[in-house]
């Protein structure tokens, strides 16, 4: 159900409640490249090839389209390799690595930049503003700011999850942020008896 794009002046707690969440995400997954060499933080760990750049890259582009696009406030800057993945025909994955000659504060500038684009956004509009994502499918495509923005903490936090396994791979760096680590408090020694355990029992279960 659409909601009017008017409202009362309490919303602006919910604002900051739903920029808190979008910038604690934005902000671990870019944390997740500190301290890596320009391999490590290109690499692709996975049969589908997510690697750490590239989820910074494709959440960028993925905000740009949500809290830009759809609402009229693109960035000024031109973005080739978006206009690319998004025309007709384009190759798959377009925005889920960065080439050679991209580098990492390019790509992590370029988000930093859309991220005051889209808090601009959700600043100057209602959370009750309506706008219409033409990628969804028809019945649901018209929807509200608020949406949107929950939409995109649930994406970025989402990938944020993919860039915490795609590090703890690349040097076994683990945690949420430098000064949370969200892990219990225990020494290298207990991950290693830990981890044998839950192989153990891993095994006992598919001998049953």
């Amino acid at each position: 159900m659409n909601e009017p794009a008017n409202r009362p002046a309490d919303e602006t707690g919910e604002k900051e409640t739903l920029l808190h969440y979008l910038r604690e995400a934005r902000e671990a997954l870019v944390w997740k490249l500190d301290g890596l060499t320009e391999y490590d933080a290109r690499r692709p760990l996975t049969p589908t090839a997510t690697n750490l750049l590239g989820l910074v890259k494709h959440v960028a582009a993925t905000e740009l389209l949500y809290l830009g696009h759809v609402f009229g406030r693109r960035l000024a800057e031109p973005v080739p390799w978006l206009e690319a993945a998004l025309a007709p025909g384009a190759e798959p994955n377009l925005d889920m690595w960065a080439a050679p000659e991209e580098t990492r504060d390019d790509v992590v500038g370029f988000y930093r930049r859309v991220w005051a684009n889209s808090d601009a956004t959700i600043g100057a509009l209602g959370l009750g503003a309506p706008c219409e994502i033409p990628w969804w499918r028809p019945g649901v495509r018209v929807t509200t700011l608020r949406r949107i923005v929950i939409h995109m903490i649930a994406e970025t936090h989402r990938h944020a999850g993919h860039a915490d396994i795609v590090r703890e791979l690349v040097d076994g760096a683990a945690g949420l942020h430098p000064d949370r680590g969200n892990l219990p408090p225990v020494e290298r020694e207990w991950w290693a008896s830990y981890h044998a355990r839950v192989e153990e029992a891993a095994r006992r279960a598919a001998g049953r």
